[in-house]
């Protein structure tokens, strides 16, 4: 028996049955129903959202005979939610992949093992006039789709993320009828649905039902179209319905409850278009997202209806080789975001979605990119009324093809054309009425091609008002903008230069937000704002796609890719969020907020409180909004004010002078003066005194030069014991204990207690970070960096009246290599217990293979586990690196041992405090400070690198027990380099000289901040 194409491989058809795809919109008995926008208000909605029948095969081929039929037995059939994907429930298998297709690429051919889940409902219909008909409308359905209604054929449907709507008004019956839905996990479709994410089927998103009056508006579109100055624009509608029997429609519009205008169209042949100038409209852009309320009133025998849209008035363009809105210049500071859910994968409700969108808007994103297809009709409802610029992307990626060697395989193959072209018009039809959107999107990672190009016209035909974006096309001959993803900072400044008559260019992705990082986001910033040529770009991406679960502690964990056994997997790349499965911000994003910050604080003369306010809002003015002054010492709040900021319009600079007492702050030390810009009234994504951004400086004249305190000394006389494998130095106050063999500090007890149970040794390495992909192999496998040992060349020691010094010189390597350092260790110690350790280090360059980085240089110590209360001064409170501190400034923050872990999905290097002057670990009654001689980053963990690099998800990092002290000379960025930029030069730690100093001594924990201002010993 010889294969035949089956219909969910059959690359010729689009649908059966499907009903042309049209803009979204309800219908309303009255215009005070009409003003909720409530689906549940509108005429004939029902929603069939709940609970279905499910049968789950491995093939549509094993389907039961008469599935279909009206009377087929469901009742011991399972339970099914709808919307879902039946992997998360349990059934088929979990696989996620970035790239590859988890099958044999024979297109448009699929496999006979092609998972397929069958849907059971029953509907009951009260009653159906002859002038009404019933519309089913499923919202997404991965990949394609049977329908059936009482054992009638009703239609079949692909693309999983659009809508799909079917007339089953001769299918059905008044009472009871059956609702049948075959679900294929693959199809044609497949080929052209290969984005970076988890392979998830099924009925995803919500399944409604219309009872609509078969004369009704089935479409309507609507454009504003500037006049030369952007001041006037006019309001262009048109619209069909299903007849040609209704006459004229009344369209009314709004701003808030009042009326604006008001007139009469007239429907010729069922189709009505008209253009009416509005003179003056407030204009909508993602600052000042203003929208109005068009309401279009009409009889259909006698029957009123009226139907709301929410419209703004906004051209987008590119003029003078600038993408504008309304006019200017506008820039994006975007986010790409894919439908993910820790508990649901791909289904996400309202709820979701605005949470989403709140948090972008409260952490300055101004865009988001719908990557890699179409999302639900209400999230760009949302974008509309909060303000985001949307690139709204087609359903569309087959990047697999591209390890075929023919990445065009069927881009640029005339069969598919008709698929590609049905994928970018539904879209388009469904959403162009959303003034948030201000380009379509082909695809992604699609190769190029022909049908790019078909795709392309057939988007200008139907609209012209927006650009259309493909960041595959090279040559940007479908695109109106020139667009990469990962451009390298040396490239995208040469992008940035070459402008002359040269179409705009957008990063589509950058800044690969996987595990700790993205790092080096300030230099991308600062170049982008450089050139006229480059209006930003979007981060990869929004949200880690974890699936949620807890593990035998019942600690709630998350999964990814190969955790369900999935092979081949591109294990947890899927985990590159700036937010946590939850929700949670994830430090990155906190640096991202900081990076794209609309008002920018400049220095012009602290020392008169002087200082320069840029406002780098494209729309925006800053009159009103309140700058908070906070003036302090090291912790202490010297004075503070709140002011009113005065017009400064967008992009326009202001210097003021701060309303401070410069001569009384001078007085204290480590002044520094910390300004947040908020919120003075409630917004709609935010409260009162919402912080838009923050800075802060110090005032120079009062910088601390720490220096040697004398101290009168309490203890006794040193005792030295050497005993041959170890050399004890003791008085009554403390114990150090020093390996003559390994020429290290064993132990160092203070008053009985031990403090410290091992340590200081040099360390090079780091745990590896997702950002370190590309590197780990060299560093682990050729230069052998996690192996490093210390070679004990000698052990001396002096005694004086006030202290004793232990000097002690090694050599430190790794294994076969001639590369390494020369070190000095000097431990003084004072009669009261002072400890001061002395680090330097000497580099030793012999050879040719020596690495041109490495993950960091500093020191590893073990401290007593009671002492889990930390406090430090320097930069936080929330972890930070060399290239993405800028979010966290420098303070006194307060945190215990466990809150200084950020918990990753993919466990990893976490936790550094950069710029830091000292800090101090203490217990209930007493504490510890560790103060630098200069300012170091430090991490400070309740385990050890090892035992975080066992660990592949939370909950199973195994504790030791004592604390894990790094102090840093110097530790890597992190860059972005799991898909993007490198560590930048100057944030890579290279073999080099370096000396590192530091004191531990006993304190009163109520002179923390004193004690720290000085050394006890030299």
């Amino acid at each position: 028996m010889r294969r035949e194409m089956k219909r969910w491989e059959d690359i010729r058809i689009m649908g059966i049955n499907r009903l042309p795809a049209h803009a979204d919109f309800y219908r309303y008995e009255s215009k005070e129903n009409a003003q909720t926008f409530t689906k549940e208000n509108s005429i004939g909605y029902t929603l069939l959202d709940g609970v279905w029948k499910f049968l789950f095969l491995n093939a549509p081929e094993l389907s039961p005979k008469g599935f279909e039929k009206e009377d087929f037995s469901i009742d011991s059939l399972d339970d099914m939610e709808v919307p879902s994907s039946w992997q998360i429930k349990g059934y088929g298998n979990m696989h996620y992949t970035d790239v590859l297709y988890p099958f044999a690429i024979n297109p448009p051919f699929v496999p006979q093992e092609n998972p397929t889940g069958i849907y059971f409902r029953d509907l009951v219909v009260s009653d159906l006039a002859d002038d009404e008909a019933l519309i089913l409308k499923f919202n997404g359905v991965d990949s394609a789709f049977d329908l059936y209604v009482n054992g009638q054929h009703a239609g079949f449907s692909k693309v999983s993320r659009l809508p799909s709507e079917f007339d089953i008004t001769e299918f059905v019956k008044v009472g009871s009828n059956r609702l049948t839905v075959r679900v294929y996990q693959f199809s044609d479709g497949t080929y052209i649905e290969d984005q970076d994410m988890w392979w998830l089927s099924g009925i995803f998103r919500s399944v409604e039902l219309f009872k609509i009056n078969k004369e009704t508006l089935w479409d309507v579109h609507v454009e504003t179209l500037p006049d030369e100055n952007y001041e006037n624009f006019t309001l262009k509608i048109g619209g069909a319905f299903l007849t040609d029997q209704v006459k004229d429609v009344v369209a009314t519009l709004y701003h808030h409850d009042k009326q604006v205008d008001q007139f009469d169209m007239e429907v010729v042949d069922g189709k009505f278009e008209v253009s009416k100038v509005q003179e003056k409209p407030l204009l909508w852009n993602a600052e000042e997202p203003n929208l109005y309320t068009l309401h279009l009133e009409y009889n259909l025998l006698g029957e009123k209806e009226v139907v709301p849209l929410r419209i703004g008035f906004r051209a987008i363009e590119v003029n003078d080789n600038e993408i504008r809105v309304n006019g200017k210049r506008v820039f994006f500071n975007g986010v790409n975001r894919h439908d993910a859910h820790a508990k649901t994968g791909r289904t996400v409700n309202y709820e979701d979605m605005i949470q989403d969108i709140k948090m972008m808007k409260q952490f300055n994103i101004n865009a988001v990119r719908t990557a890699h297809y179409p999302n639900n009709d209400v999230f760009y409802d949302l974008c509309d009324e909060y303000g985001l610029y949307v690139i709204d992307e087609a359903d569309l990626e087959c990047h697999g093809f591209e390890n075929t060697g023919n990445y065009n395989w069927i881009s640029d193959n005339e069969l598919w054309e008709k698929q590609y072209v049905d994928r970018a018009v539904r879209m388009v039809q469904r959403d162009r009425n959303h003034p948030s959107i201000i380009m379509w999107s082909l695809g992604n990672e699609s190769g190029a091609g022909r049908n790019f190009t078909a795709m392309y016209n057939a988007i200008k035909t139907i609209d012209s008002t927006r650009l259309v974006h493909y960041e595959g096309d090279r040559n940007a001959a479908y695109s109106d903008v020139y667009t990469t993803m990962y451009t390298r900072l040396n490239k995208l400044e040469e992008i940035g230069k070459d402008s002359e008559g040269k179409k705009p260019h957008i990063l589509c992705e950058y800044g690969h937000a996987m595990g700790t990082g993205p790092g080096g986001l300030t230099e991308y910033q600062q170049l982008m704002r450089k050139y006229p040529r480059l209006q930003g770009g979007f981060i990869w991406e929004w949200c880690d796609h974890g699936i949620e679960t807890t593990n035998d502690k019942g600690e709630i964990v998350y999964l990814y890719g190969g955790d369900y056994g999935d092979f081949p997997t591109n294990t947890n790349f899927c985990i590159d969020g700036l937010v946590f499965p939850d929700r949670t911000p994830s430090p990155g994003l906190w640096e991202y907020k900081k990076v794209i910050e609309p008002i920018v604080t400049e220095e012009v003369n602290l020392a008169e409180g002087e200082i320069r306010i840029n406002n780098l809002y494209d729309f925006r003015n800053l009159s009103g909004v309140t700058l908070r002054i906070e003036v302090k010492s090291i912790g202490t709040l010297i004075e503070s004010h709140d002011m009113q900021l005065p017009s400064i319009g967008a992009h326009e600079s202001l210097a003021i002078t701060l309303p401070v007492d410069i001569v009384k702050a001078a007085q204290h030390d480590d002044v520094r003066i910390y300004l947040s810009y908020l919120e003075t009234e409630d917004t709609l994504y935010a409260g009162k005194n919402h912080e838009i951004t923050k800075e802060s400086f110090l005032l120079a004249s009062t910088k601390i030069e720490k220096e040697v305190r004398s101290i009168t000394s309490s203890g006794s006389d040193f005792v030295i014991k050497d005993e041959g494998a170890l050399l004890k130095v003791e008085n009554d106050q403390f114990e150090a204990v020093f390996s003559t063999v390994y020429g290290t500090l064993e132990s160092f007890k203070s008053e009985g207690e031990e403090i410290i149970n091992k340590g200081p040794e040099v360390t090079l390495w780091r745990a590896i970070i997702d950002n370190d992909m590309y590197k780990k192999d060299d560093w682990v496998n050729k230069y052998f960096l996690k192996n490093t040992k210390e070679q004990l060349a000698e052990v001396t020691y002096e005694v004086t009246a006030d202290f004793t010094d232990v000097k002690i010189t090694k050599y430190l390597s790794t294994v076969n290599q001639a590369w390494g350092f020369h070190l000095t260790y000097h431990y003084r110690l004072t009669k009261d217990g002072a400890l001061n350790i002395d680090l330097q280090g000497e580099k030793v360059l012999r050879g040719h293979e020596i690495p041109e980085m490495l993950p960091r240089i500093g020191v590893t110590m073990h401290l007593n586990e009671d002492y889990n209360k930390v406090s430090w001064y320097g930069r936080g409170d929330s972890e930070s690196y060399q290239d993405t501190k800028r979010s966290q400034p420098i303070g006194l923050y307060n945190k215990t041992i466990q809150d200084m872990h950020t918990d990753y999905v993919y466990p990893q290097e976490n936790g550094s405090r950069c710029d830091s002057s000292f800090l101090a670990v203490a217990n209930d009654k007493q504490a510890y400070l560790i103060n630098f001689k200069e300012t170091y980053d430090f991490t400070i963990h309740d385990y050890e690198t090892s035992a975080l690099e066992e660990a592949k998800h939370r909950g199973n990092i195994k504790k030791s027990p004592f604390t894990v002290l790094t102090i840093d000379y110097k530790q890597s960025g992190v860059g972005s380099n799991s898909c993007g930029e490198e560590q930048l030069p100057p944030y890579r730690t290279v073999i080099q000289d370096f000396n590192l100093q530091f004191e531990l001594r006993k304190i009163d924990k109520s002179s923390l901040v004193e004690e720290s201002k000085f050394f006890a010993v030299q």
